[in-house]
């Protein structure tokens, strides 16, 4: 429990960081209490207690211990600049901070919710979670998306190289839909979600990169009149779905011939086991804070949470009228890929 809850408090310290732009400040070169204060324009005494309390934590490192405190002179190491503030690095995870904090500011919807049975809207956890989420997965969907992932899926990527059609389902923040826009410049790539606060924000980065990609609010019941595609993205999202057999049903008749599904959902466990490992500890915090009440808030709702193993992932997918369902060979991280065909 001590160990958790320094952890967590750390974690908020990480938000603070990335939140104020502290972590950026420190990237132009080490600095004294005053310089960060005002490289960043937050008051002095917020900036020593801040930087004393990263240097205890082993994110920053400091040239004098036994100086003055106005002395000193705090760095951001190299090889920690991406973990804390590289929005595009492999390694970035400060977005987990956000997460949390999001989180926790729908707790009391969440207690309400284990009361009476109800859910919690994706809307409740605001800006912290949506844009944690979106910025947690960035890097990955930016680089492993279109360089392994979508060429795993085989000889119906050739089609995107041409032209072809890209739906991504609960696309988010859009960062998924963008990188494939990137990569196949010449195909027709749309982007789906029912969250209106995250297609606006999608919309804007999408017209300030002068991107060649459509965003729509909707939900995927409207595939089959925008299709037919030859790919569709469903990325960490399938656990999320409060009807998730009706999506694929709608996925797979918006498929064009010879079409997949290209699907990433958590790498959990094949069953469940107690105690579980690091991976499998996470995801169920995910799933009894955020991702079970989310799915519960529409109804009826299927309440798979965020633990959705293998199997379920197959039996969903053969419900749904799919007939083959493949894990592809790829490194996904966190991420199990399966190549999804009717």
């Amino acid at each position: 429990m001590i160990t958790a809850t320094t952890g967590a408090l750390e974690l908020f310290g990480i938000y603070l960081g990335d939140r104020l732009g502290l972590y950026r400040a420190l990237r132009s070169g080490p600095a004294t209490v005053q310089e960060l204060a005002e490289r960043a324009d937050i008051a002095p005494r917020y900036a020593q207690e801040w930087l004393e309390q990263q240097a205890v934590a082993g994110v920053l490192t400091v040239d004098d211990v036994s100086a003055d405190a106005q002395a000193r002179r705090y760095d951001l190491p190299g090889d920690h600049a991406g973990v804390v503030c590289d929005p595009t690095a492999l390694d970035y995870v400060a977005p987990l901070a956000r997460l949390v904090v999001g989180i926790a500011s729908a707790l009391d919807e969440v207690a309400a919710a284990y009361r009476s049975g109800e859910g919690v809207p994706f809307a409740s956890y605001g800006a912290d979670l949506r844009g944690g989420q979106g910025a947690i997965n960035r890097p990955v969907f930016s680089s492993a998306l279109v360089d392994e992932w979508l060429p795993a899926l085989g000889p119906i990527v050739e089609r995107l190289t041409t032209g072809g059609r890209v739906a991504d389902v609960a696309c988010g923040l859009g960062w998924s839909t963008m990188a494939v826009a990137r990569a196949f410049p010449h195909a027709d790539v749309l982007g789906i979600d029912n969250d209106a606060a995250s297609i606006q924000e999608a919309l804007a980065v999408a017209d300030k990169e002068g991107l060649q990609v459509r965003f729509e609010c909707t939900d995927a019941s409207s595939l089959t009149r925008a299709g037919p595609f030859d790919v569709v993205l469903l990325l960490e999202a399938l656990h999320d779905l409060a009807r998730p057999v009706d999506v694929l049903a709608s996925i797979r008749s918006a498929l064009a011939d010879g079409g997949a599904l290209l699907l990433a959902d958590e790498a959990v466990a094949p069953t469940f086991t107690a105690p579980g490992d690091e991976l499998e500890r996470m995801m169920y915090g995910w799933s009894i804070t955020h991702c079970l009440p989310a799915s519960m808030a529409e109804q009826p709702s299927a309440a798979i949470g965020t633990v959705l193993r293998e199997q379920t992932v197959r039996e969903l997918a053969q419900e749904a009228g799919f007939r083959s369902v493949a894990v592809l060979d790829v490194d996904g991280g966190f991420f199990r890929l399966y190549a999804v065909r009717p």
